[in-house]
């Protein structure tokens, strides 16, 4: 099937079980609910008073039906519980192998960024049978993320990242929107979805970002902002080193730990004094105003190449490390001249 035409239906490796689940619910609800109505509609068609001094039964217990309607029920709907959280931590905890993407969503447009470099407006490719994490975060007010046909829909929030996964099964073009009102132009906030077979995908990458990945990006706003003046890759700088930094335990100042994630970074270069690391001083200027959210992403994508390299135990949100760093277009590896005290390695 061609990725340009528009297909509906489930469409994703969750759409099965997420319809199944919907369904159940649908029916035990509606059944339960009928039971419910047909013994109120018979109960008041057999025990209404048909004089006026008529005077009710005082028979006040009836054990095994009691038990029957507690128990019946109360397993009915903790099963629906049981699975529906299985279904819902599926949902929320994407693969290792999920292929990273930024969105950033402004009124009225989705902008999308892939690893390499690719650059999207209101629209998004992907390889079929292959997970797709998105990291989102919104440049002015709450969006939703919402396409129905991969039953996915995630709030789009200023101020902070959040996300959701998807593999979709079939090539196809698949509606995007935004499912919050986000203003004037709330419904031209449209977008699509191309799923693609895994040679068309390639040869659509083949094609390359115009200004490089993401992490060569960052790494020249890295040296553009004069970073590697105080982050040195040796640990004698006055600010961490940041190599093998993501998705690593952080101590702070305060005694706690927190995770070197996507959020953590996007805090630290937005208000860095939140969290200090233990053994700094709170001497890093706020970029607050002076970059922009693609920007932002840009530099976490350099912290994540120079990050630990795929295999390496870590803490981390599930995505992707490139592999051999050292060896990437514009990437700082080790022996980069731009970070003060660095020394060449062999890889």
């Amino acid at each position: 099937m061609r990725s340009d035409i528009l297909t509906s239906g489930p469409a994703s490796s969750i759409s099965g079980e997420y319809e199944w689940f919907f369904w159940t619910m649908v029916i035990v609800c509606s059944a339960v609910a009928l039971l419910i109505a047909i013994i109120l509609i018979y109960s008041m068609i057999r025990f209404h008073r048909k004089r006026d001094n008529q005077m009710g039964s005082q028979r006040q217990l009836n054990i095994p039906l009691e038990v029957t309607w507690t128990v019946v029920p109360f397993f009915a709907f903790m099963g629906m519980f049981a699975y529906g959280s299985k279904l819902y931590f599926d949902i929320e905890r994407p693969p290792d192998n999920a292929v990273p993407i930024y969105v950033v969503g402004k009124q009225w447009m989705w902008k999308l960024q892939h690893p390499d470099g690719q650059r999207e407006i209101n629209e998004l490719h992907v390889p079929v049978n292959q997970p797709v994490k998105l990291t989102m975060v919104s440049q002015d007010v709450i969006h939703s993320f919402f396409v129905p046909d991969f039953r996915i829909k995630q709030d789009v929030l200023p101020g902070r990242y959040t996300s959701i996964w998807f593999e979709a099964t079939r090539a196809g073009k698949y509606h995007l929107f935004c499912a919050e009102y986000c203003g004037a132009k709330h419904s031209g906030m449209i977008g699509w979805i191309y799923a693609m077979e895994p040679h068309d995908y390639q040869a659509w990458l083949a094609d390359g970002g115009a200004e490089g990945s993401l992490a060569a990006q960052g790494e020249k706003l890295f040296h553009q902002y004069a970073c590697a003046n105080c982050h040195h890759f040796d640990d004698a700088g006055r600010c961490p080193n940041l190599r093998n930094l993501y998705g690593r335990p952080v101590e702070l100042n305060t005694g706690d730990t927190v995770i070197a994630d996507d959020s953590y970074i996007r805090e630290s270069i937005l208000d860095p004094r939140a969290k200090v690391v233990n053994g700094y001083q709170a001497i890093m200027p706020t970029f607050q105003g002076q970059l922009s959210e693609e920007q932002v992403v840009d530099l976490i994508s350099f912290i994540r190449a120079i990050g630990p390299r795929t295999g390496v135990e870590q803490h981390s949100n599930p995505g992707t490390v490139p592999k051999e760093y050292g060896s990437h277009k514009g990437i700082a590896g080790p022996g980069s001249s731009g970070i003060a005290g660095s020394k060449p390695e062999t890889r």
